[in-house]
């Protein structure tokens, strides 16, 4: 019964403990984030390459070894890379841009769908139109005599 007792709390406590990781703001980071991840995983792999080094010569040694320090400059500068990551907060990209696409978009359906809208603007761009009535500076021809009506002149 008691092992029941301290498996329910083990549980408990797994479950407080991964709720408590998922509100966590780093953690929602780390997961999101793959910039974030890949220094994380260079300052991984520069340590362990150093490492393995340092354990082959003994620390004395090492510390004089170029590559050893190559390595651990490495690790360090992913390593400050990436706290400084995890400091800021990510930026979102495209705000005011999209902004304007969205206005641009919404002006353009108004235009092609709005035949009032669309003159407007015309008129404004351009000017208004002129109206203008066409005079014929000519006499028209006679008008031709209807079908089986002889004129007057045939004799």
């Amino acid at each position: 019964m008691a092992a029941k007792k301290k498996a329910a709390k083990g549980a408990a406590g797994a479950i407080a403990a991964g709720q408590a990781l998922r509100d966590n703001p780093y953690v929602q980071r780390l997961v999101e984030d793959d910039d974030l991840r890949d220094e994380l995983r260079a300052a991984f792999d520069s340590a362990r390459k150093a490492y393995g080094r340092i354990d082959n010569k003994g620390p004395a040694k090492a510390l004089e070894d170029k590559k050893v320090q190559r390595d651990l400059k490495q690790a360090a500068e992913s390593l400050k890379s990436a706290a400084d990551a995890l400091r800021k907060p990510k930026k979102r990209k495209g705000g005011f841009g999209r902004l304007i696409l969205i206005a641009l978009v919404g002006a353009g359906l108004a235009l092609a769908l709005s035949e009032d809208l669309r003159k407007k603007a015309l008129d404004a761009l351009f000017g208004a139109e002129e109206e203008y009535e066409y005079t014929a500076t000519t006499t028209p021809a006679p008008a031709a005599a209807p079908d089986g009506a002889e004129t007057a002149n045939a004799s």
